[in-house]
């Protein structure tokens, strides 16, 4: 599957503003039409003045046309601060059988999405904390695709955002991260970006890992922590959004 969602190739070409200007005229369910018309932040906006929210899935696999959501994290944030006020927290009943792998990862259960709402029944909730802010999320290939499949099920339209992905940025900033053969020998250790390895880089707490919630609010902080050490408040946007 590709990274991001299929539109016209003349969509797909344009500027990510542009993008949801084009796509607010031919949406036809009103959510997803709210959703563009709310508007991007130009690319040359400083990330200082952009409202975020860090979003973040537990599914019940890793490929999207094969596997579920079974619950959204998601909090709104700036670089000054994180909403902890506004945050989401969601379980959600799969589409797709849960199995029992996924449920030890995740620890949630059969018994927990029994009476749990389906994604269409908090749709509008979930596009309430995205409209008119840029997600940020800890690898990429999650978050988006699988929105986008469960959108395709429900509304037969799909979804194309733009994403800052504090897992591609660590990625940027440890290029060497794999030792070769010979760093190996001589005790080089290799450099994961995980998202809980990449807080301990930066001096952040520990926090109990695959809860939907908790994860998105360590994502926001992660993304404060690498603008306040690699970057500057007047980054422009489209210079790290992919």
């Amino acid at each position: 599957m590709s990274e991001t969602p299929s539109a016209p190739d003349a969509v797909k070409s344009l500027p990510w503003p542009e993008q949801y200007q084009a796509l607010a005229s031919s949406a036809q369910a009103p959510i997803l039409k709210a959703f563009y018309e709310a508007g991007c932040a130009s690319p040359e906006t400083p990330i200082s003045e952009i409202s975020m929210v860090a979003l973040d899935f537990e599914t019940t696999g890793l490929e999207a046309e094969a596997h579920s959501i079974v619950s959204i994290g998601l909090v709104p944030f700036t670089l000054d601060a994180v909403a902890l006020s506004q945050a989401k927290h969601w379980v959600v009943r799969p589409r797709l059988p849960l199995h029992q792998t996924s449920v030890t990862f995740h620890g949630i259960t059969h018994s927990d999405i029994n009476e749990a709402p389906d994604l269409s029944d908090i749709l509008e909730e979930v596009f309430a904390s995205l409209n008119g802010r840029i997600p940020v999320v800890h690898f990429r290939n999650i978050e988006r695709p699988f929105l986008d499949v469960a959108l395709q099920a429900r509304l037969n339209e799909g979804i194309r955002f733009p994403v800052i992905d504090t897992m591609a940025i660590e990625a940027h900033l440890h290029p060497d991260r794999q030792p070769s053969f010979v760093q190996r020998i001589m005790g080089k250790q290799s450099v994961s970006i995980r998202l809980a390895d990449s807080r301990t880089r930066y001096g952040l707490p520990h926090y109990a890992a695959h809860n939907a919630l908790i994860d998105a609010i360590a994502t926001a902080e992660l993304l404060q922590a690498q603008i306040c050490h690699h970057f500057s408040p007047q980054t422009p946007i489209g210079e790290l959004w992919l």
